[in-house]
């Protein structure tokens, strides 16, 4: 029985996460103030699971009028620079998103400090070495009962330079029966003696993750703190070190309100790729791979690079929605989402990939034409641009056939083709080398079939790209295949470098562009007609042309492995 279609203006329903805010919202929560955060430690490059929680993060600040600041969780100086932390402003202004204020966890150091303090004086934390096994409740420290003075000259200790790292620890004094391991006397400071990219060598004890987090959140005035499920076990830790910190400021009468509340959503994972920042900085540091933008990444700098518009990551996060169950979502869908935005914003240009020369050989010696060319058919505001003709050309190869079948509606002797933005030409023959390969084309061309003239009205069923051998530029163009050989990498029980696609990069140096395509720069999306998106790469000089390939016109790849 057929479905009546829904109607295209039907209100979208809230995420999970907006339905949250919206409750808290209603029952007047934090007087009705909306902040959220975007807390990256300053370890890597950004990926597009973080560009989910970005999305997430300054979406429901924007939708609620609120505002979304970003925080640096900066409390492991041995994994942390000032790189990282300068690519990911970069990346998430890309994005398209804009923060309040920027924060880092190393601001709040002191209050930190002071916090342990009065836990170790409340008799919340102890000193000590151990700790339990995941599985099993917990063996109680022996020092679990130090005397509080003990504690706090250890924890003075743990701080100084001679404190040998790994030989004392600050843990919460929770409870080590508890179910949950992170519950079960949690470290929350340890001694580190790297150098801090912002406080130098101020200090020599460090807070633990979970124990800096919540509390930054806290002092900034954070009302929800919107993470990945991962995060779930971790949230009554979370929230008893709040509770904590409103002990002791004495705002234990209103011990609900005015503090964040930590939302667990689905993370983003793609087939064909990793997203362990440790993995990828595998990748980047032993070689495998160009840097942290190699086009192949799924980081964001890589991302753009290979020639994606931050719109299109964005589309493709709002059409896979946030949940509170992990899935693995199609790496076809996040080209699919890339092909839909480019066809509205790419310039369209001509480049021919795999040359055979075509000489029109009733065209005159010598002649050039300048033909126009419109920029975006999708667009009229794109306007055009100028493509010089003449009598030698470059087409693809594949666009030839001596002897084709009944449907090949491309080149071969005896039909016609039109050639894009220029004449109607129809094939005579071709020329051969001793291997029998094809070394050039003839064909003849219409005088009166050019684009705009009354003779190019004739139905002609194939229509071929092509330039000006004698007025292109030669480029290298790369063209980029999955990462990995298999779906789901991180499931596999090898090495994940043994996992890698030895394909997944196929350069070729002998291709072809006009020169309006030369003209471009990294950052302009460019279709090379026929052929697929493509972007001019970094490393791209007017002496040695270099492009990306974005993304083919039809998902290729679905086609490969039915």
């Amino acid at each position: 029985m057929a479905t009546e279609e829904k109607p295209i203006e039907e209100k979208k329903t809230l995420s999970f996460v907006e339905q949250l805010v919206e409750q808290d919202l209603a029952e007047g929560k934090n007087a009705g103030r909306i902040q959220t955060r975007f807390p990256p430690e300053p370890n890597g490059y950004l990926h597009i699971g973080h560009a989910k929680a970005i999305c997430m993060d300054f979406g429901v600040a924007d939708k609620y009028n609120g505002v979304c600041n970003l925080r640096f969780d900066d409390t492991n100086p041995t994994k942390e620079n000032n790189e990282y932390v300068e690519n990911i402003l970069n990346d998430i202004s890309w994005l398209g998103f804009k923060w309040g204020n920027v924060y880092y966890a190393s601001d709040y150091f002191e209050k930190l400090w002071d916090f342990a303090i009065w836990m170790i004086k409340n008799g919340h934390a102890y000193v000590a070495k151990q700790k339990g096994t995941p599985t099993t409740p917990g063996t109680a420290s022996p020092f679990r009962d130090r005397p509080i003075e003990e504690n706090l000259e250890l924890f003075n200790k743990m701080n100084t330079p001679e404190a040998v790292e790994g030989s004392m620890v600050l843990r919460a004094k929770l409870d080590m029966a508890n179910p949950n391991m992170h519950f079960r006397d949690p470290i929350i400071y340890r001694i580190i003696h790297t150098p801090h990219h912002r406080t130098g060598t101020k200090w020599n004890a460090y807070p633990m993750y979970d124990f800096a987090h919540g509390q930054s959140d806290f002092f900034e005035g954070v009302t929800h703190s919107i993470c990945t499920l991962e995060f779930v076990p971790h949230r009554p830790l979370y929230d008893k070190f709040i509770d904590y910190l409103k002990e002791m400021r004495n705002e234990t009468e209103n011990l609900h309100d005015f503090r964040p509340r930590q939302i667990e959503f689905n993370r983003l994972n793609l087939t064909y790729t990793v997203m362990s920042k440790r993995k990828l900085l595998a990748l980047v540091t032993e070689g495998r791979v160009n840097g942290w933008d190699d086009p192949r990444m799924p980081t964001i700098s890589g991302m753009r690079r290979r020639g994606y518009s931050p719109e299109s990551i964005r589309n493709f996060i709002k059409s896979i929605g946030y949940t509170k169950f992990d899935a693995l979502n199609d790496f076809a869908l996040l080209e699919a989402a890339v092909r839909d935005d480019l066809n509205k914003r790419a310039i369209r240009v001509s480049a021919v990939l795999n040359p055979v020369k075509l000489v029109i050989t009733n065209y005159p010696d010598g002649q050039f034409e300048e033909m126009e060319a419109i920029n975006n058919p999708e667009n009229e505001a794109d306007g055009t641009h100028t493509i010089t003709f003449s009598k030698n050309l470059w087409i693809e190869r594949e666009d030839f056939m001596e002897d084709a079948p009944k449907k090949f509606f491309r080149m071969t002797p005896g039909k016609e083709v039109r050639l894009k933005n220029a004449y109607i030409v129809k094939c005579t023959g071709c020329t051969k080398d001793a291997d029998g390969n094809i070394t050039e084309i003839q064909a003849e061309y219409d005088p009166m079939s050019k684009s705009g003239l009354e003779g190019a009205n004739r139905k002609v069923k194939g229509t071929l790209h092509w330039v000006s051998a004698d007025k292109c530029h030669k480029a290298q163009v790369r063209i980029y295949d999955r990462l990995f050989n298999v779906e789901n990498p991180s499931a596999d029980e090898r090495d994940f470098r043994e996992l890698l696609n030895p394909e997944s990069l196929k350069t070729i140096s002998e291709c072809y562009v006009e020169d309006y395509a030369a003209e471009r720069k990294a950052g302009e999306y460019l279709q090379f007609q026929r052929i697929g998106y493509f972007m001019a790469d970094l490393d791209s000089t007017p002496e040695n042309l270099v492009f990306n390939k974005t993304v083919g016109l039809k998902d290729t790849w679905a086609k490969q492995n039915k």
